[in-house]
């Protein structure tokens, strides 16, 4: 008997079938392609933030940027600028924010006031290894009075000040600001106590700048009503640091007994923030013009023999020996520098790389090392040279 020929007949696939091999087919396509999957299309905005020649890929160094603004866990970027060779080659504003608007420094302040000091000893009119002049300290006894101004700059007097401690209303920086030193802040940091030998202990203190502030201003206005100071030091620092550099919107404040807060309170735009980058990368120089020697800013990039990732009134790029995480611990490029503030305010230079990158915003501190490592992508794209 002859087999029986069934006419071939393919059966439709059910829906949930058809769904399945569809999807399977599309595993094996992308399984099938080189490299990773193609990223996804960069918002007009993150782009058009960035020059056309940034000196590395365009949409790489956006994509470095948009990330500031819109990767979760980074809190709330409201400026960033990166320069390169002395060029804005990327700018992006956070919503409701502008190149006009005034921002505080916190921390970066200090920078500003090692800065000042730095004309000063240039001037001839304070010494950094004399005995800092403060009077309550010279009395006949008082151990204070080993306390140089170097050890000031460095964060090594010895002095009985404790930052960011908890519960915070206890920290010294807030008992100053805020509360019983409010008035006096200069007064209230230096009566305190000694806990170490002078020289000995590096301990990152807000009172401490606003003790150097303080030595400024009376070099300035000795002798002068809280007005008088207040309108000599804001003098001063017109004449010799926003002028020469261009940083009009530069601005101090003061507290009730006419003393610059040196250690927090500096504000300026964020193009500003930018100009005072520069400056410090050029060695202290403008257009040519030395403001500051250059050997002063060489001293705030010099290690504290205290602390490693300290100079004078700046952090640098190196592991700091302890639990303490800052900058990049020495990733990317070891001669990198920056002035920090509270809530993640970002003056990074790199004069390897000629570059310069402020970030502004408002960073808890639980995420400041997610915000450095987003900071350290961007280094990352510029060779060293």
């Amino acid at each position: 008997m002859s087999p029986v020929t069934l006419p071939s007949r393919r059966l439709p696939l059910a829906p949930r079938a058809k769904a399945g091999l569809l999807a399977c087919l599309a595993l094996l396509a992308s399984c099938a392609q080189d490299g990773p999957p193609p990223l996804p299309p960069l918002p007009a905005e993150a782009l058009e933030a960035v020059t056309a020649d940034p000196g590395v890929p365009r949409e790489e160094l956006a994509r470095a940027v948009d990330a500031l603004f819109t990767q979760d866990g980074l809190g709330e970027t409201r400026a960033l600028l990166v320069l390169h060779e002395g060029e804005v080659v990327a700018e992006r504003y956070g919503e409701g924010y502008g190149p006009d608007d005034r921002f505080i420094g916190w921390s970066m302040s200090k920078t500003v006031t090692g800065v000042l000091l730095g004309m000063l000893v240039a001037d001839g009119r304070l010494s950094l290894d004399e005995p800092a002049p403060v009077p309550l300290w010279q009395r006949p006894g008082d151990p204070r009075s080993a306390i140089t101004l170097r050890h000031l700059l460095q964060m090594r007097s010895g002095l009985r000040h404790q930052e960011a401690t908890d519960p915070q209303w206890r920290s010294n920086e807030v008992q100053m600001l805020f509360l019983e030193g409010r008035d006096n802040m200069a007064g209230w940091a230096e009566a305190q106590t000694l806990a170490y030998p002078p020289g000995s202990h590096f301990a990152y203190s807000t009172p401490t700048a606003v003790i150097l502030s303080d030595i400024a201003t009376d070099v300035i206005a000795r002798g002068t009503t809280p007005a008088e100071r207040q309108a000599a030091m804001g003098e001063f620092v017109a004449a010799r640091l926003a002028v020469p550099l261009d940083m009009p919107s530069l601005t101090g404040e003061f507290d009730a007994s006419g003393t610059l807060i040196g250690g927090s309170d500096f504000w300026a735009t964020p193009r500003d923030w930018a100009r005072f980058g520069e400056f410090l990368r050029n060695g202290g120089s403008v257009a040519g013009a030395q403001i500051v020697p250059r050997g002063w800013i060489d001293f705030m990039r010099t290690p504290s023999p205290a602390s490693p990732d300290y100079g004078a009134q700046l952090w640098l790029n190196h592991p700091s020996g302890t639990d303490r995480d800052n900058l990049f611990n020495g990733a990317v490029s070891e001669d990198l520098f920056a002035a920090e503030g509270h809530l993640g305010q970002y003056v990074i230079v790199s004069p390897r790389q000629h570059l310069t990158v402020v970030r502004l915003g408002k960073t808890d501190s639980d995420a400041q090392v997610p915000l450095r490592d987003a900071l350290e992508r961007i280094f990352a794209l510029y060779p060293a040279r």
